[in-house]
């Protein structure tokens, strides 16, 4: 099924999840705090995070900052914290899910086999024997996207994207030249990975994704992702 890693300074916490992961079929790894699931990332194959927020030595968005910087391994954020503002920041720091504390432990199984199957179906994992053809990069100017890899390169060069930024640019990619609506951006890129309910105001999560996609892709922020005033953005053909 998967390794699953279980980041949380509750060991109560820790074993419950433990306990329906493993019945669920996944290998289950632990880490105390922020600092050990980075490590454990770094030096384990693991196929999901359950990332909690408030932690020791390292707290957990400052653990997903650095996950991000050489990993797109899905992480989904557990926190006490139930606002918006910090759904948002956990969002936006590339996280793909967030669930408040007291969860139900079957419905995180539920999200962690979602969360897993769809960044298998971008192309994460390798294909095994049998599996479908594998489908042909994208490619606009220098950079070329690989949906079955999960990768995006410029000029040979390979770009670290969170899953919503390798969303954003299937989508854009895909069709160049188009121009994409907020709405439809956000539907895209985040409802399908947070679910139909979404977590953020979609203008905020659309200018705040496009602007850190932007500033991946090259120094000069309108040289491939195009504003179109009015309507909403594009790839520049």
């Amino acid at each position: 099924m998967g390794y699953v890693l279980i980041a949380d300074d509750e060991k109560a916490i820790r074993n419950v999840l433990r306990i329906y992961l493993d019945n669920a079929g996944y290998e289950v790894l632990e880490a105390a705090n922020g600092q050990e699931a980075v490590a454990a990332v770094r030096q384990s194959n693991v196929d999901l995070v359950l990332l909690d927020i408030m932690m020791p030595v390292l707290d957990g968005y400052e653990a997903l900052r650095q996950i991000r910087e050489t990993s797109n391994v899905p992480v989904i954020l557990l926190s006490a914290k139930g606002e918006d503002p910090d759904k948002i920041l956990g969002l936006n720091l590339g996280a793909d899910d967030y669930l408040a504390k007291p969860f139900n432990p079957l419905e995180v199984v539920a999200r962690v086999g979602a969360a897993i199957r769809r960044y298998t179906r971008l192309g994460s994992a390798a294909p095994s024997a049998g599996a479908a053809p594998v489908t042909p990069p994208l490619t606009v100017a220098d950079l070329v996207l690989c949906t079955d890899e999960a990768t995006l390169t410029r000029g040979g060069e390979a770009i670290a994207l969170t899953p919503v930024e390798l969303r954003m640019m299937e989508l854009f990619m895909t069709h160049p030249g188009r121009v994409y609506t907020k709405q439809q951006i956000f539907e895209y890129a985040w409802q399908q990975a947070t679910g139909p309910d979404g977590y953020a105001p979609v203008d905020n999560s659309v200018m705040v994704g496009i602007s850190k996609l932007r500033a991946k892709l090259a120094a000069d922020p309108h040289r491939y992702i195009q504003t179109i005033r009015g309507i909403g953005y594009r790839i520049a053909p």
